[in-house]
């Protein structure tokens, strides 16, 4: 069952429960309350339990069709769900159109004015409030929005006329001039090139950090919600799968569909054969014993071990009093600051290995056909936990 952190008793009461694995002491901004989402017969969102801290920056990850967008069109007010509740600053707004929430969305296309300045698309929002706002208050605020996102000397052009960042940035001015408790961004960074996005990264980050506003992010770009985010949660099947910081998601993942989306992982078969203190001693495939960490102590015999790329070694020869695999190099791809290595094991299947220069060097280089030896510390793996 995917929906790990989903409660199934009663609604939320104020202090005492938890929402989406998390205390509800917690001062949230807004909240999902057994909320499901139905489009005829096809269920998009399916019981979502989950508090929103405020001025954190919350990330919605997963897979195309999992059901991320739909809560975020949820939370914006531009769907109602089908059952359960959606609370924001801790008022009802499960039937409250969009332009009354008091929420902004940066779309993926920007959606920019191509016939009016910057300054005007920037001051839109707040021209069409009524009662009317004064043109000199307008332009005052329309100037420091512009010098938050460092547009201020851009307030006369046309978006047509700006670069792909720079229109980001006039869509998020747009934004934040409302000064909403959430602003939802709803992959805003896809259509920019690789570095320009790692570019725009950072200045959201920093963005968010100054204004205090809680951000909630939609992404399927893993490395961009755990570079960007104080907490994710992962969707998957319209349920929430694990919501945690980046660290909490990537050490321990709470299942094999997790463990398979944050990062990169070598997932393997095994048999434990004893327990103590917290870890196991598993018998893999091939016959070699490793010690590992347990996500959660059950009775299983027969499980599953996630053991990431970066925490494997690779050596000539076995090493003593460390768990060695022995295994032929099928492919070797040069990344600059690593070398990432793909290798079949005998009775246990491929793994991958990731080695920084330095320990490449070390090993005196290796390449396609080669025999060697997969070093694995003891407790660097973790045995998954059981999966409804």
């Amino acid at each position: 069952m995917l929906d790990a952190y989903a409660e199934t008793g009663e609604a939320m009461r104020a202090s005492s429960e938890t929402i989406g694995g998390q205390d509800a002491s917690h001062d949230h901004v807004a909240e999902f309350v057994n909320v499901t989402k139905r489009f005829g017969s096809i269920v998009a969102a399916d019981r979502l339990n989950l508090g929103i801290r405020r001025g954190e920056f919350l990330s919605f990850l997963g897979p195309s069709g999992c059901g991320k967008t739909t809560a975020l069109r949820m939370l914006a007010g531009f769907e109602q769900p089908s059952e359960g509740t959606i609370r924001i600053n801790r008022s009802d707004m499960s039937a409250m159109p969009s332009y009354q929430r008091p929420v902004n969305m940066v779309f993926q296309h920007y959606a920019l004015f191509p016939h009016m300045t910057v300054a005007q698309n920037v001051g839109y929002g707040l021209r069409q409030r009524r009662p009317r706002m004064a043109k000199t208050e307008i332009g005052q605020r329309v100037t420091k929005a512009l010098n938050t996102v460092r547009l201020g000397d851009f307030s006369e052009r046309r978006t047509w006329e700006l670069s792909g960042g720079q229109q980001q940035r006039v869509a998020l001015a747009r934004a934040i001039i409302n000064e909403p408790a959430i602003l939802l961004l709803d992959e805003p960074m896809a259509a920019l090139d690789a570095k320009l996005r790692a570019e725009m990264q950072r200045e959201l980050l920093d963005l968010q950090r100054s204004l205090g506003i809680t951000f909630v992010l939609v992404t399927h770009d893993q490395e961009e919600a755990l570079s960007m985010s104080d907490r994710i949660c992962i969707m998957g099947g319209g349920q929430i799968a694990q919501v945690g910081s980046p660290d909490e998601l990537y050490d321990r993942p709470a299942s094999r569909y997790v463990a398979d989306f944050v990062g990169k992982a070598n997932i393997l078969l095994g048999e434990v054969v004893a327990r103590q203190g917290g870890q196991a001693k598993v018998v893999l495939g091939c016959g070699s014993e490793v010690l590992v960490s347990e996500a959660s102590v059950d009775n299983r015999h027969n499980v599953e071990v996630i053991i990431r790329p970066e925490a494997l070694g690779m050596s000539a020869a076995p090493q003593n009093g460390t768990a060695a695999l022995r295994a032929r190099v099928t492919h070797r791809t040069f990344l600059g600051d690593h070398t990432e290595y793909r290798l079949q094991v005998e009775k246990t299947g491929a793994l991958q290995v990731n080695l920084t220069r330095q320990a490449e060097r070390a090993l005196g280089g290796r390449g396609v056909g080669d025999d060697v030896y997969v070093l694995w510390e003891d407790g660097a793996g973790l045995i998954l936990g059981a999966e409804d």
